[in-house]
C-alpha cells in the first residue's frame, strides 16, 4: 500500500505541472511600455511642456543677446556672445517715466506689499475657517455665505468704493492702503480653503481637547496649527503669486514712486522713448517672475499635499 502511494506522488506532480503549462502563467499581464495609451499620454505631456517652456526659453535667450544679434531674427537660437548688460539695465538703469532706476524700486515696493498682505490675510482667514468649523455661532452660515459671495464679485466693480473708503481712512495712495486692499480681497477664498481643510481633520481631536479644558486659542495654536502646515503653504503660494503678479490694484491705489514691480515692468516695456530694447524688456520680465517661480519650486510638494488633503473639499 505504501509503494502504491509513493508511486502515485510523482504522477500527481507531473499532472499538476502539465496542467500549469497548459493554463499558462498566472497574474497580471505585463504592460508594454510603447502601448498606444502611453504614447498618447507622454506625447500630450511633452507637447504641454514645450508649450509652456518655449516662451521662457525665448525670454532668457533674448535677454542674453545684444541688440545687433536680436535684429538678425533668430529668436530661438542661443546667443553667440552672452551679455548680462540687459539684466543690469533692467534692474538698475531702465527708465520708467522720470525715474531711471529700473525695477529695483518696484521690487522693494512689491516686497513691502506682499509680505504683510500675505501674513495678515492668512492669519485672519485661518482663524475664520477654524471658527466656522469648530466654534459654530449664531449666523455663522450667513457669514460664510457672504464671504463666498465676495470671492465671485469682479474686482472692477469695487474699485471706486474702495478708493472712497481708503481716501476717508487717509491711506489712499500709500502702501498701507494697498496692503488693506489685498488683505480684504484675499479673505474669502482663503477662508473657504481653511474651512474645508479644518473640516477634514478628525473631530475627535477637537472634542478631546475641549474635554481636557483647552480653549479657543489653545486648540488653535496647539492642535490645529501644527496639523495644517500643507494648507498654510497652499495659502502662501496663492497669496504671494496673486499679490506679486497684481497690476490693477497697484496702478489704481498707489502713486508712481510706490508702484509695485508689475507696474514698473509695464512702464518699461511700453515706454515710447528711445530704441525698443527687446533684450532689456525680456530681462525685466524674467526678473519680475522670479519670485513666484521660486515659491512654486520650493513649495511645490507641499502645495500638492495641501490640495489633496482637503483644500478643495467641502
Amino acid at each position: 500500500m505504501a509503494d502504491l502511494t509513493a508511486s502515485s506522488a510523482p504522477a500527481t506532480a507531473q499532472a499538476s505541472s502539465a496542467a500549469s503549462a497548459m493554463n499558462g502563467p498566472r497574474g497580471a499581464k505585463p504592460k508594454r511600455r510603447l502601448s498606444p495609451r502611453n504614447i498618447m499620454l507622454y506625447g500630450t505631456l511633452f507637447v504641454v511642456c514645450v508649450y509652456y517652456a518655449l516662451p521662457l526659453w525665448v525670454m532668457i535667450m533674448t535677454s542674453l543677446k545684444g541688440m545687433p544679434e536680436i535684429r538678425l531674427g533668430n529668436i530661438f537660437s542661443p546667443p553667440v556672445e552672452v551679455t548680462f548688460q540687459p539684466w543690469v539695465k533692467a534692474w538698475a538703469e531702465a527708465c520708467t517715466g522720470l525715474n531711471c532706476d529700473g525695477l529695483s524700486r518696484g521690487f522693494w515696493n512689491s516686497v513691502r506689499i506682499t509680505v504683510p498682505s500675505t501674513i495678515i490675510s492668512i492669519l485672519i482667514a485661518s482663524v475664520n475657517g477654524y471658527a466656522l468649523v469648530n466654534w459654530k455661532f449664531k449666523g455663522s452660515d450667513i457669514f460664510f455665505t457672504i464671504l463666498i459671495f465676495g470671492s465671485f464679485i469682479p474686482y472692477q466693480v469695487m474699485l471706486y468704493p474702495m478708493v472712497i473708503l481708503l481716501r476717508e481712512l487717509g491711506v489712499y495712495g500709500t502702501l498701507q492702503g494697498l496692503v488693506i486692499v489685498h488683505s480684504i480681497f484675499g479673505m474669502p477664498i482663503l477662508t473657504l480653503l481653511f474651512r474645508n481643510y479644518f473640516s477634514s481633520l478628525p473631530e475627535e481631536l477637537f472634542k478631546a481637547a475641549r474635554v481636557d479644558g483647552a480653549g479657543f486659542w489653545g486648540i488653535y495654536f496647539r492642535i490645529m496649527l501644527p496639523m495644517s502646515i500643507p494648507i498654510f503653504v497652499v495659502a502662501v503660494i496663492l497669496q504671494v503669486t496673486g499679490i506679486w503678479n497684481d497690476f490693477l490694484f497697484g496702478v489704481v491705489f498707489t502713486k508712481p514712486e510706490l508702484y509695485p514691480m508689475t507696474v514698473q515692468l509695464n512702464n518699461i516695456v511700453n515706454s515710447v522713448q528711445g530704441v525698443k530694447e527687446y533684450n532689456v524688456n525680456m530681462a525685466a520680465t524674467v526678473l519680475t517672475g522670479l519670485v513666484p517661480l521660486f515659491v512654486y519650486f520650493v513649495s511645490g510638494r507641499l502645495f500638492v499635499r495641501g490640495i489633496a488633503a482637503g483644500a478643495v473639499k467641502g
